[in-house]
């Protein structure tokens, strides 16, 4: 790693560390950040509990325990100097543990991790919200099935360690590795986590492979009854939004899922109007790459909360979500919303709402622009 030096246009080489060296510790130091950043391992994960124990007749505990975004449980495990000769093995073993945890107990597990850390939390519409899904029946159909994946971390892999690995690997056995490597720079301290095994383009192929699987596992009858029913709606609220002139969903086609989706003008800030069977939402969701600039532009906005809520005639529900990249800004009704007698209303408020939304919203997105480009120098 080196350091740029703008004013002689050179750049410095960086220090590498050792974590031992320095003082950090794999539980109260490399397990904390892992925990608290979890998309430094590449992808959204939502942690569900640390130093977990809850095996049947064995002490174990394995460091950190998430949920990835296809709703398949992730062990990670982590080491701070070497990676040890035994953490393939360990991690398979608690891969093998976790192998009989129902989507109710994962439930459970989450939510006592959550009276720890952020009491009043209710564990099973996190979850529902990290995977995009209206309830946790949804939920249980998506996890159910799904094998256990593995991602391990540390600052040096031995041999012996990437050879299972790679084993495991063909065997269809999912397995990350991370070298994390600490560099110092006087008293500033850095920390680069970087995806070793298996290489980002082998990757490509492997999740080809799960979304397929996914795909294929929504073809339940559960599933298929469900998706038949938002279908229909949303084709009836389109349908509706054509009536009103309404050109905001006009290149959009009816969709399965519970959320129909459009852009603003300006990259990764969308309008969206959600279905649900005991609501109907529309949000302004500010979805861009990058989770700085969806929090920096959710504060422009919400520094002006009172006027929005005064124009838009109702209190907007301000969400930044500092845990997710997402930040929305929205508005609800309850509604019966898989009885179909209730949808002639729902579709109405969806119509009117999106509308309100968007009048509220659109002219502000050429400042949001701007503000982008002074903030962050970005292409917008």
């Amino acid at each position: 790693m080196y350091r740029i030096n703008h004013q002689t246009n050179r750049i410095t080489k960086l220090k590498k560390m050792n974590f031992s060296e320095l003082g950090f510790s794999e539980r109260n130091h490399l397990q904390e950040w892992l925990a608290n950043q979890p998309d430094s391992l590449g992808e959204e994960l939502l942690i569900i509990q640390k130093e977990f124990d809850g095996f049947d007749d064995t002490k174990e505990r394995l460091d950190l325990l998430a949920i990835d975004k296809q709703g398949s449980l992730v062990i990670i495990e982590n080491k701070l100097d070497d990676s040890g000769r035994n953490v393939a093995w360990q991690s398979l073993k608690y891969a093998s543990y976790c192998s009989t945890l129902s989507p109710t107990k994962i439930g459970e597990i989450y939510q006592k991790y959550l009276d720890k850390t952020a009491p009043g939390k209710d564990a099973k519409s996190l979850i529902c919200e990290f995977l995009g899904k209206e309830d946790f029946d949804e939920v249980v159909n998506v996890m159910k099935g799904k094998d256990q994946r593995l991602i391990m971390v540390a600052a040096e892999f031995r041999k012996e360690v990437t050879s299972a690995v790679l084993w495991l690997l063909k065997h269809k056995v999912l397995v990350k590795c991370f070298k994390a490597t600490p560099f110092q720079d006087g008293p500033d301290l850095f920390l680069t986590v970087e995806q070793l095994i298996p290489l980002p383009e082998a990757e490509e192929l492997m999740i080809g492979i799960s979304e397929k699987e996914v795909e294929e596992q929504s073809l339940e009858r559960s599933q298929a009854t469900r998706y038949q029913l938002r279908t229909d709606f949303w084709y009836q609220t389109l349908e509706a939004l054509k009536k009103a002139n309404v050109a905001l969903y006009s290149n959009k086609t009816s969709s399965r899922d519970h959320w129909l989706s459009t852009g603003s003008g300006l990259g990764g800030v969308n309008y969206v109007m959600i279905f649900n069977k005991d609501e109907a939402r529309v949000h302004l969701e500010l979805n861009r790459a990058a989770k700085e600039q969806n929090k920096a532009l959710f504060d422009i906005l919400n520094a002006r909360a009172t006027e929005f809520d005064e124009a838009f005639g109702a209190p907007l529900a301000w969400r930044r979500m500092d845990d997710n990249k997402v930040s929305i800004v929205g508005y609800a009704k309850p509604f019966d919303g898989h009885n179909r007698d209730s949808w002639p209303a729902m579709i109405a408020w969806l119509v009117e709402h999106i509308q309100r939304m968007e009048k509220l919203f659109g002219p502000e997105m050429p400042s949001l622009r701007a503000e982008l480009r002074q903030l962050q120098g970005v292409a917008v």
